[in-house]
């Protein structure tokens, strides 16, 4: 069977271009040769829908927008993912479905069986779970209909005990089919990619018949999703695989390597398999890009200090707006080093961005001369260095309030994680571009980003971390270095490791205490801050819901 994989990236709630998108890939599609067109899950209102399910129009006009693209499918069958009412009168009231639809009509619905709950999942919010996956017989194939999380029960992951009963592959390899599709809208984060391809090549093996997995690509809110749809044949052996972080249409012939023809290598898009750093640079872009352009923001800001964060946060920013789209603006302190001015002034000149210069002294003296008589006999402390903080968050608000672009924050994980940052200072933004990249992962982007010519000035590499909201002030002053603290961080962050746990692997008893006291303590802020990107399998925001009030100390 000739498939074709059309990996899209709707945008949530735009039924009417989403739909152009649907429409315009089957027509595409179908000229190539496609015997079945396959789209993402949820491709016709976008993933994820969240609460826009409960609005009363919503899943009706969902059903009327699908019913007008099933008009336009003609002798080429297409399933395409969307929400199906459930109107059993039991259960939650939808169904994450794949709808078959073939001339003219909505042939069938497959639904999803298995609803996942943990991360940025909340699908049993809403959708009730099928008790097996579908299988529709079509001009003779029979074709088995999977989506997204019903073929992540492999072994080797934590989550497949969250299902009880036999798992969709198990029951599908009693049905002997000739393919299996799997409909997807399967977030990204680093070094997930071989995790897919394993589950796909095993699930093809154990049904012997290819297999074809099709994911959605684009960012929306702060999911990044890469694309990547691929197919394996019965064998588990890759066949094709699409591009990474762009839209693609491609008709695959899951037919090669079922004979005793000699296996051909597989057709890679040069995007599907690259570096690391490559890949987080590229789904920064693509998320920025994406946040802004389906909330309407054309134009971006971003304060540089001269140091490495804002340096490559404007890097990502001209890459996803266009330099001429970019504004960037020092705000000097009295106290603000020659030499962070001159590398803020030169990042602007190598991105080839528009670049203003607004002193704060006045605005910081003004403030402190108002504050005077309430601070008086009290030394000066953090609330005096976070005073420049907040006037340059002013400032920048104020531009983007009159200019209508959006503030991008330039945060790092390691900072928010340990409340290194200034709330209504350095925390205003629309988007928190790197709040999910730790700070070593900041350095070794600047690098990557630096590999062909310099771009970020070595010299914002290259000397210590610093606020500079004090004299002589550097990050290592309060914070352990920052590969110890990156460190410490991803294991109590992301593995959910004790004090005990992280003494026991080597790191000083004092400086783990400290690290996890801070980012117990910062709770508040990280709920005030702006959204941010996702490219870690635990990010804060909505996939790691601390309490901000609470006493549990581990």
């Amino acid at each position: 069977m000739r498939l074709g994989l059309a990996q899209l990236n709707p945008t949530v709630g735009d039924l009417a271009g989403n739909r152009r998108k649907i429409l315009d890939a089957y027509a595409a599609l179908v000229r190539q040769g496609a015997e079945l067109v396959v789209f993402p899950e949820l491709v016709v209102c976008g993933y994820p829908p969240r609460d826009l399910l409960f609005k009363r129009r919503f899943v009706p006009d969902v059903a009327e927008s699908l019913a007008e693209i099933a008009r336009s499918v003609g002798a080429v069958p297409a399933l395409i993912g969307t929400v199906e009412a459930n109107t059993t009168g039991r259960g939650r009231p939808f169904f994450n479905s794949a709808a078959f639809c073939y001339r003219g009509k909505i042939a069938a619905f497959a639904r999803k069986c298995l609803l996942p709950t943990y991360d940025v999942f909340d699908e049993d919010r809403y959708f009730e779970p099928a008790a097996q996956p579908t299988v529709i017989d079509h001009a003779g194939p029979r074709i088995g209909v999977t989506i997204c999380e019903d073929i992540w029960t492999h072994p080797m992951l934590s989550t497949r005990r969250l299902y009880g009963g036999r798992a969709p592959i198990e029951q599908l390899a009693d049905q002997r089919c000739h393919v299996v599709v799997n409909l997807s809208a399967s977030p990204w984060h680093a070094t997930k990619e071989n995790v897919r391809q394993t589950l796909v090549a095993d699930a093809a093996r154990a049904l012997h018949c290819p297999v074809a997995y099709v994911n959605a690509v684009g960012g929306n809110d702060e999911l990044i999703f890469d694309g990547r749809s691929f197919a394996c044949d019965a064998q588990g052996r890759m066949i094709a695989g699409l591009s990474a972080f762009t839209e693609e249409q491609r008709v695959v012939d899951v037919r090669q390597g079922t004979t005793n023809a000699p296996f051909e290598a597989p057709d890679l898009n040069p995007t599907f398999v690259q570096p690391e750093l490559k890949d987080i640079f590229d789904a920064l872009v693509l998320g920025l890009r994406d946040y802004a352009r389906k909330s309407g923001f054309k134009h971006a800001l971003v304060a540089l200090s001269g140091g490495i964060d804002s340096a490559v946060v404007g890097v990502i920013a001209a890459a996803a707006f266009g330099p001429e789209n970019v504004i960037g603006v020092s705000l000097p302190s009295a106290i603000s080093s020659q030499h962070s001015r001159d590398d803020a002034r030169l990042l602007a000149r190598n991105l080839g961005v528009r670049f203003e210069t607004i002193a704060i002294a006045d605005a910081v003296g003004a403030c402190e001369q108002s504050l005077a008589p309430l601070f008086a006999g009290r030394p000066r402390d953090v609330a005096e260095e976070n005073i420049q903080a907040r006037v340059r968050g002013l400032l920048m608000m104020a531009l983007s309030n009159k200019f209508g672009a959006i503030l991008l924050s330039t945060g790092n994980k390691s900072e928010m994680a340990v409340g290194y940052c200034t709330l209504y200072g350095d925390m205003c933004g629309g988007l928190a571009v790197i709040s999910d990249v730790f700070k070593t992962q900041v350095y070794a982007l600047a690098r990557w980003i630096n590999r062909e010519r310099e771009i970020i000035p070595v010299s914002s590499i290259e000397k210590p971390p610093s606020a500079e909201l004090r004299p002589g002030q550097t990050d290592q002053d309060s914070l352990p270095p920052y590969d110890v603290l990156d460190a410490i961080l991803k294991g109590y962050v992301e593995e959910g490791l004790s004090r005990r746990d992280l003494t026991a692997q080597g790191f000083a008893e004092a400086v783990v205490n400290d690290v996890v006291r801070r980012v117990d303590l910062n709770e508040y802020k990280r709920k005030q801050a702006a959204p941010g990107l996702k490219i870690t399998p635990l990010a804060f925001g909505v996939g790691r819901r601390i309490p901000i009030v609470q006493k549990y100390v581990s």
